[in-house]
C-alpha cells in the first residue's frame, strides 16, 4: 500500500496536536485554558487543511495514517541524536 504523502505544516500541526493533548491529559497540568485554547486553534487548522479537498485527503483512512506520520515523526525526533 502506497503512503500518503503529507504536507509537512499538516503533520506539524498534529504533532502540536498530539503534544497539547498529551500536557492537557497530564496529571495536574498547569495553564489549562491555555491548552484547551490551542489545542482548539490546532483542531481547527487540522479539519480545515487545504489537503483534507484533495483525492488523497478524501479518504478516512488519510486521517488515520496522518495520526501514524506524526507519531513516527515524533519517535525519529527522540531517538535521533
Amino acid at each position: 500500500m502506497a503512503r500518503t504523502v503529507f504536507p509537512d505544516d499538516l503533520v506539524q500541526a498534529q504533532k502540536d496536536w498530539d503534544r497539547t493533548y498529551a500536557a492537557l491529559a497530564a496529571p495536574r497540568p498547569r495553564s489549562t485554558t491555555v491548552l484547551r485554547r490551542r489545542l482548539l486553534r490546532l483542531s481547527a487548522r487540522l479539519v480545515c487543511h487545504p489537503f483534507w479537498s484533495t483525492a488523497a485527503g478524501r479518504s478516512p483512512a488519510a486521517r488515520v495514517e496522518l495520526h501514524q506520520v506524526a507519531r513516527d515523526h515524533d519517535h525519529e525526533e527522540e531517538t535521533s541524536p
